[in-house]
């Protein structure tokens, strides 16, 4: 009997380290949002709204409000470190390619919240709730 409840406590222990590991995990995870809920968090939080495309596509369109960090840009690493690492982060490409390669490399430059827009800007210009810029 002894020894049944000895297991027992040993399960329960190893279950709930792994569960506070798997949280620990999810946390540090980069957030795919849909335009949607990219809007939200725009008007909830106090986010930096980052396209990582070239400045030419840029130019062509993109998500009012954004600053361009070219992520293909020699000087992306160094154009990071602008960024308030504290402050959450709502990044987006063309596709979603970029900004998840992006997103990896701010992830272990330390920011603390990333945000990906799912299907980047050719998947949500026609939107709605994202106010979208075009050059004519």
């Amino acid at each position: 009997m002894k020894r049944i409840f000895t297991i027992c406590c040993l399960l329960v222990a190893i279950s709930l380290s792994v569960s506070c590991i798997d949280n620990k995990l999810d946390s540090d995870e980069v957030k795919l949002v849909t335009a949607e809920e990219m809007q939200s968090i725009l008007e909830l939080e106090d986010v930096q709204l980052v396209d990582v495309r070239t400045p030419k596509e840029y130019k062509e369109i993109h998500i009012a409000n954004s600053q361009n960090i070219d992520f293909m840009s020699p000087t992306f690493d160094v154009d990071i470190t602008k960024l308030n690492k504290d402050k959450p982060v709502i990044l987006y490409c063309k596709s979603g390619r970029r900004s998840a390669k992006c997103a990896k490399r701010m992830k272990e430059a330390g920011f603390e919240k990333i945000y990906d827009l799912e299907g980047g800007i050719s998947k949500w210009k026609h939107s709605d709730k994202l106010e979208i810029n075009e050059s004519l």
